[in-house]
């Protein structure tokens, strides 16, 4: 049985051998960055118009204009071709040039040029080959810096917590997403008893690398104290000394907000260093309060007083941590998404479980800021309420 091939097909086929043979002629960049028709034109060009001036001018020789088809075709010409270029330019010198010399002359006169095209040619075909050295060091050290980033990513990931907590009467649902790589949010939930839990979020300033550092600082500082007296305001304390003792210029804090959720007495006991006021939705009311802050950031100054405050909790209520990266989301007018507005998804969500209000709130702040895009690092802990053991209408 024979097969035949259609005309499309051995159009096609001539054209991608028209192509792979124009390429095998161009250095490999070159032929990768766009049509191999152009570097070929312009390298023909050049010398097409040398040739004819060359050939048109008689009182002088031009053969040194040649040095430009020469540079052309060292920059974009493979190594070999650009050499044998060489021997083609003396050629044509030779045979378009209507000059009548002394034969000896002639030879001398050719030799002088060939060896001056070869020096021009050897150094443009150096300074490619450094460059080229010079992008691959430059594209190599990129890489490893790229996997430094994604190791400091998966370490920082292993401070974050693991599942979720089981205390009774309790929904609790955390996430955190990096603008970059690596992440200056925090945020963890620490149990204490079978009724009672810490939570902990923060925000170190700056973004990047140093962010990055100090924010695993401070999320194994928190987890050492996990060993310790969970005293909330001995625990900032012993925070802010550390920070303020590795960041003495007062440029690098961190905002902090360290809640103790007791279950059984439906009691919550916080203090807020700087960081965005947590969201209280209160069920019985419909209304959403603001944990505000009492102190400064720790970090900044070595005495940093703190009080601690608290609030009432009932079945049905919600409670939302959170960083300025949801509260500070842009959409395209410059408009900023706001407390307030964070306040009304959650009022609209109150009703559902806390995974589905922490998936709301994200998607909602991501929907908002579409075309934009995240500025900072998104953090979000929800806290559900339901002491009654009722379940909600998501979960």
């Amino acid at each position: 049985m024979t097969t035949t091939t259609s005309p499309l097909i051995r159009a096609k086929l001539g054209n991608e051998r028209k192509t792979s043979e124009l390429t095998a002629v161009l250095r490999k960049d070159v032929a990768l960055s766009g049509p191999a028709w152009l570097p070929l034109a312009l390298v023909s060009g050049s010398f097409a118009a040398v040739a004819y001036a060359d050939h048109l001018i008689v009182s002088i020789s031009l053969v040194y204009l040649y040095l430009l088809p020469l540079a052309v075709g060292a920059i974009f010409l493979r190594k070999v071709i650009s050499y044998s270029l060489i021997a083609v330019c003396i050629l044509f010198h030779d045979y378009y040039s209507p000059r009548i010399l002394h034969p000896g002359l002639r030879i001398f006169h050719n030799l002088s040029a060939a060896f001056c095209f070869a020096f021009i040619v050897y150094i443009i075909q150096r300074y490619i080959q450094q460059r080229e050295a010079l992008s691959k060091t430059v594209q190599k050290q990129r890489d490893e810096l790229l996997h430094d980033v994604e190791l400091a990513a998966a370490v920082q990931r292993l401070f974050l917590p693991v599942g979720k907590p089981a205390i009774a009467g309790l929904e609790i649902a955390g996430m955190m997403r990096p603008a970059r790589g690596v992440s200056g949010d925090y945020y963890d939930y620490i149990p204490i008893n079978a009724h009672t839990i810490q939570l902990v979020i923060a925000d170190v300033a700056g973004k990047g690398v140093p962010a990055a550092l100090l924010m695993s600082a401070t999320a194994a500082t928190m987890q050492l104290e996990a060993n310790h007296d969970r005293n909330i305001l001995e625990i900032v304390g012993r925070l802010n000394t550390g920070i303020h003792s590795v960041s003495e210029d007062g440029e690098h804090y961190v905002t902090l907000l360290v809640a103790e959720l007791d279950a059984k007495e439906r009691k919550l006991r916080y203090v807020n260093c700087g960081h965005n006021p947590a969201l209280l939705f209160q069920a019985q009311t419909g209304t959403v309060t603001r944990l505000n802050s009492s102190c400064a950031p720790v970090g900044i100054s070595p005495e940093n007083p703190c009080e601690l405050a608290s609030a009432d909790l009932a079945a049905g209520d919600v409670l939302v941590f959170y960083t300025d990266g949801v509260s500070e989301a842009e959409n395209q007018l410059g408009e900023e998404l706001g407390t307030d507005g964070l306040s009304a998804i959650v009022q609209r969500g109150s009703s559902s479980s806390a995974e589905a209000l922490m998936t709301d709130i994200f998607d909602t702040v991501a929907n908002f800021c579409s075309g934009v895009g995240f500025h900072d690092d998104v953090t979000v802990l929800v806290v559900k309420c339901n002491f009654d053991g009722s379940s909600t209408a998501s979960s």
